[in-house]
């Protein structure tokens, strides 16, 4: 008679073959759609203004700069140029965000970006979203896919995002960011938490990879904003200006070796068939999130053989539970940031249910992948 830990196993493989990758071929499908649709409108915005850059192609089967929030939220960076006259200042006045500081001695005019600097010398991340905006909304109407796509009106928060509907079925948020190669935020001097997980090497190719700087709201400013109506002029010339902060190539630099990137790919599918929730407070990056805090408590190579996945799935569905407990979820590079910050505690705790639900079926029914 098999072992329950055998029959799961099994079971799981058999998930992993017939929904997981099902999964992952319809999100290429997707991704090859939006990416042709957006590639087509931000051509039109280079033709406007030659300072944004459409860098979007595909690269060994992958989209440089696409990232997939859920199957029907996507996120598209576009990469500017010339950040060299400015100094990154790390201050953590806004947790999870720097400034872009004119260097010393270098005058506004030396800047590709002259329009965008602040009286106090700063790279307006706001500044350089609403011209943005304002492109987009005119290359909408002009691009072929114009049927296909629209731009999103804004709310009364005043944010300026670029957000897109492909298809009236896909929302797609366009970002203008800065690549920082070879430094190191002051806010992240803490990782890596533990010695053993990740090797020296791995270390200095993170560190050597960067961070992205994105143009798009801080943590929580659309909360301040409904709250401190009062204050908002202060907000928008402190946070307004800043960029947020953003490791999403590093994090895919740690997740290699044994059954790392295969445990995310089954906690998305279980995250798209049972934790699509109200309030989508469970997204992707909460899962990728998960996986790394479980490579520092699991960080042997051995750990994250076939043999040992369903042990690193109920590790990492107990951890989710107590997170949605406590009402909080520490970002991986930046523990300071909340990323359940402004969720609605009700979201939270029918999440925290569900997800209660589910790990019972993963610990006690070794077949439960089959009904899942």
């Amino acid at each position: 008679m098999l072992s329950n830990q055998l029959v799961f196993n099994y079971h799981l493989q058999k998930f992993y073959d017939e929904k997981v990758i099902e999964r992952k071929n319809l999100i290429a499908g997707t991704v090859d759609e939006i990416a042709c649709i957006v590639r087509d409108v931000l051509k039109e915005v280079e033709i406007q203004e030659p300072r944004f850059i459409s860098q979007l192609d595909d690269s060994r089967g992958k989209y440089d700069g696409i990232t997939v929030l859920s199957p029907y939220e996507y996120e598209v960076v576009l990469y500017l140029n010339q950040m060299g006259v400015f100094n990154f200042v790390d201050d953590s006045s806004v947790p999870g965000c720097a400034l872009l500081k004119l260097s010393d001695g270098r005058k506004r005019s030396m800047s590709l970006w002259v329009e965008f600097i602040t009286a106090s010398g700063y790279l307006s991340a706001r500044k350089i979203r609403a011209r943005f905006h304002a492109l987009v909304a005119q290359a909408c109407e002009k691009c072929q896919y114009k049927d296909l796509v629209k731009l999103i009106p804004n709310d009364s928060s005043g944010t300026t995002e670029v957000r897109l509907k492909v298809r009236d079925k896909y929302v797609v948020q366009v970002v203008p960011a800065f690549k920082c190669n070879n430094i190191w935020p002051k806010s992240a001097s803490g990782w890596p938490a533990v010695k053993q997980w990740p090797s020296e090497m791995q270390i200095n190719e993170v560190k050597q990879e960067g961070f992205f700087l994105l143009s798009k709201e801080t943590p929580g400013a659309k909360e301040k904003q409904q709250q401190q109506q009062l204050m908002q002029q202060q907000q928008s010339s402190s946070e307004g200006d800043s960029w947020v902060i953003s490791f999403a190539d590093a994090e895919d630099k740690l997740l290699v070796g044994g059954t790392r990137r295969k445990c995310l790919s089954i906690l998305k599918t279980l995250r798209d068939r049972h934790l699509d929730l109200p309030g989508q407070v469970i997204n992707y990056y909460i899962m990728k999130s998960l996986v790394l805090y479980e490579c520092e408590k699991h960080p042997y190579d051995w750990e994250w053989e076939e043999s040992n996945l369903g042990d690193r799935l109920n590790g990492i569905t107990l951890q989710l539970i107590a997170c949605l407990q406590s009402r909080r979820f520490p970002a991986y590079f930046l523990p300071q940031v909340d990323l359940f910050r402004g969720k609605d505690h009700r979201y939270l705790d029918l999440a925290s249910k569900i997800t209660w639900k589910l790990q019972r079926e993963l610990l006690f029914n070794p077949r439960c992948l089959d009904q899942l």
